[in-house]
């Protein structure tokens, strides 16, 4: 049986809701970092204060280091439904993503096919791209027009045998539309490709299972999922195997290590337990404490169905306005609740500072989504106004923003 969510309850996990600084304000930039949560902020706390030191050594402050990350991988391969020796955090997904590229080429050779599409935001795009200095021919998937929306039949027509590596979104992070990743992976592994997936504005609505998404790498951004300023990955072991060591060449039996140049920042990998503990304690609150098993898709559900009712009310009244354009469907099934608009006469960034004196915090730009934007006609340098919520967005702040729109347009 569903349950609603306990907008109270969430909202006392994070700090900015008891802040007199933020009364009446509310906050529409998620899609560019949430809030981060009590759990977290503890944990980064806790460390800095009692264990800032080399983890792993037998003394007390040191073995407590370790474990403070050891717990981070394990509930985080929890939720995931990986191992957690398929867990990785590394300083941002952008630089996780170009150091994973220079992986690949441990297997990729010259004349190897990569499919990239105009849809992703550029960290799962450009880093995939200049691979072509090294001899693999890239291909671009791209997106409709008009719609900026990625169909099935674009990436058939560009599969082939030679096809090594496909990347794309789970979500476009100005689209909004949550892609069909099955179909895309099962299509991909037909032709015997690698998937890269790019959960960046997907993961902040609940975190997917991986082993039924199909992908073979799932990459993500921490501070979008109510954590510290880090970058997650997930690499399925069989793929894991095949990258080339980036690290120091003696920590190339060390797992956690061998795509991280710099080595794991101690601190925030401790603190990302932090986001565990949260979905932990929502759940908890919502079901009591059995099914352990099943409490990842129990949290991801309970997010989405509050999201898409703070949905409804925000994309009907935008949809039919005749002074924007929305960009992506209006359709809420597939949606996530990332919205970007082009208003007809107010620039994008012109519209976010008129909407400050009405307490609503957003932005405006391409969003690192440049190749995206261009494709869809819009003038780079403005780009899109974008409204994006969370789970702890509350019916008041959709009916702020309506408000705010309306006087404003």
């Amino acid at each position: 049986m569903s349950k609603p969510l306990d907008l109270d309850f969430i909202r006392k996990q994070f700090p900015p809701f008891s802040n007199p600084d933020f009364k009446g304000q509310a906050f529409f930039e998620n899609a560019g970092g949430s809030f981060a949560c009590n759990q977290v902020i503890d944990r980064l706390c806790t460390y800095y204060k009692e264990t800032k030191v080399q983890p792993y050594y037998p003394y007390a402050a040191s073995s407590k280091a370790g474990q403070a990350m050891d717990e981070s991988y394990t509930s985080f391969a929890h939720y995931l439904n990986v191992k957690p020796d398929e867990v990785f955090f590394g300083p941002s997904t952008s630089q996780n993503t170009y150091v994973l590229a220079q992986a690949m080429r441990g297997y990729l050779k010259p004349g190897d096919e990569i499919i990239v599409t105009n849809q992703d935001h550029e960290a799962n795009s450009g880093a995939w791209r200049r691979l072509a200095e090294f001899g693999m021919v890239v291909k671009e998937w791209q997106v409709e027009t008009e719609n900026g929306q990625l169909q099935t039949q674009g990436l058939k027509a560009l599969l082939s045998d030679k096809t090594k590596l496909v990347t794309f979104p789970h979500c476009s992070n100005i689209v909004g539309e949550i892609n069909p990743v099955k179909e895309w992976a099962k299509l991909a592994h037909e032709v015997g490709a690698t998937v890269v997936a790019d959960g960046v504005s997907y993961a902040g609505h609940g975190f997917p299972d991986i082993v039924d998404l199909g992908v073979d790498i799932y990459v993500f951004s921490l501070y979008k999922t109510y954590g510290p300023h880090q970058g997650a990955m997930v690499i399925r072991e069989e793929i894991m195997h095949n990258l080339k060591n980036q690290s120091h060449f003696f920590n190339d039996s060390e797992i956690h290590k061998r795509i991280i140049p710099a080595g794991p920042d101690h601190a925030q990998v401790a603190a990302a337990h932090g986001v565990s503990q949260y979905f932990d304690a929502v759940f908890e609150h919502h079901f009591g404490k059995d099914d352990q098993e099943n409490r990842g898709r129990a949290v991801h559900n309970l997010f989405r169905a509050s999201e898409k009712a703070r949905l409804e009310p925000l994309m009907s009244y935008l949809k039919d306005n005749t002074k924007l354009r929305v960009i992506g469907s209006s359709h809420l099934e597939n949606r996530a609740p990332t919205i970007a608009i082009v208003a007809k006469n107010v620039s994008s960034p012109e519209l976010v500072k008129r909407l400050v004196k009405h307490g609503i915090m957003s932005g405006y730009g391409h969003f690192y989504a440049a190749r995206l934007v261009e494709a869809m006609g819009i003038k780079l340098e403005t780009g899109v106004a974008r409204f994006s919520f969370v789970h702890y967005t509350s019916d008041a702040d959709i009916k702020q923003l309506i408000e705010a729109l309306e006087q404003e347009l």
